[in-house]
């Protein structure tokens, strides 16, 4: 299926209490996506740390965000697991909280065949009706979804595209070439959202949307209407800070430049740790010379 959204998506982190989720915090971050016109908020994906957090939370999570929402923009939500009842499980109680739709991760560790893939996700999408975008992430699973699974993986009704994060151009080109008519492509590298959105991509699901949501719309909006010159202009400005915000494994950077702006986002949850002092400074030095209002 194509359309499901176009432009931009804020992979959203999720701030985080001694306890808990830190709810008034996730509903300041929601605000300031919506303000800043983000075309979908995917929550529980890399960035929202899933991997440390319970069902229950995710459960909580899940009924806070759309409420909080409440059908102003997009919700999709991660859903993917190294095992496929649970991210079955997952996709279930997202369609049952009222989620638009779900971003699933490859299996992870398991190291699963192109066959297992095909198979992972077709038992995803056979048990909901919302629609699913496949995540290709190989750098942090150790498994990739090659060109021509995901040609087969478009071939299920309610695929809606694939984040693609695997940083690679000729593999994303060969994507482009066999699911163009099929499905979308959506940037998951934030360093190549501008070539990806120029070479036919629906839109981006980003990290540094996070920081500015307002100017990554507007980089996809440039980019959808043709204006390349304005496009390049705005994509060489934000990429020192798109670049800062993987100076160490993501969402540590990117939680740090919240808690700079003034989000009180908090620390990752362990094996998580605070951001380095070396790394923090070249952070707010990148977001200072954007011209972001710093106020930690």
């Amino acid at each position: 299926m194509k359309g499901f959204f176009k432009g931009s998506a804020t992979a959203l982190i999720t701030p985080f209490t001694e306890t808990g989720i830190n709810f008034d915090v996730l509903g300041e971050l929601i605000e300031h996506q919506i303000a800043g016109g983000t075309d979908a908020i995917v929550f529980l994906g890399t960035t929202g740390e899933p991997s440390t957090m319970s069902f229950e939370e995710e459960h909580l999570l899940m009924d806070y965000a759309v409420k909080k929402v409440n059908h102003r923009t997009k919700v999709i939500f991660g859903c993917g697991s190294n095992n496929t009842a649970d991210a079955v499980m997952t996709a279930k109680a997202a369609e049952k909280f009222g989620g638009d739709g779900l971003l699933a991760v490859t299996p992870y560790y398991n190291k699963c065949t192109q066959n297992g893939l095909v198979a992972y996700y077709k038992a995803i999408c056979e048990a909901v009706s919302i629609p699913v975008i496949a995540y290709n992430v190989p750098g942090r699973t150790g498994v990739e979804i090659q060109p021509a699974t995901m040609a087969k993986i478009a071939e299920i009704p309610n695929i809606a595209g694939i984040k693609d994060a695997g940083g690679n151009m000729s593999k994303t080109m060969e994507t482009f070439r066999l699911i163009r008519e099929k499905c979308d492509v959506y940037s998951g590298e934030d360093a190549l959202n501008l070539p990806i959105l120029l070479c036919g991509g629906a839109g981006v699901i980003s990290v540094l949307s996070n920081i500015i949501p307002a100017d990554v719309k507007k980089l996809c909006d440039l980019a959808h209407a043709g204006k390349i010159e304005e496009a390049i202009a705005l994509n060489d400005k934000l990429l020192p800070v798109a670049n800062a915000c993987f100076v160490e494994v993501n969402p540590i950077p990117v939680k740090e430049a919240m808690n700079i702006l003034g989000f009180h986002a908090g620390t990752p949850r362990a094996p998580l740790t605070k951001m380095e002092d070396c790394n923090r400074e070249k952070l707010l030095t990148a977001m200072k010379k954007y011209g972001l209002e710093c106020k930690a």
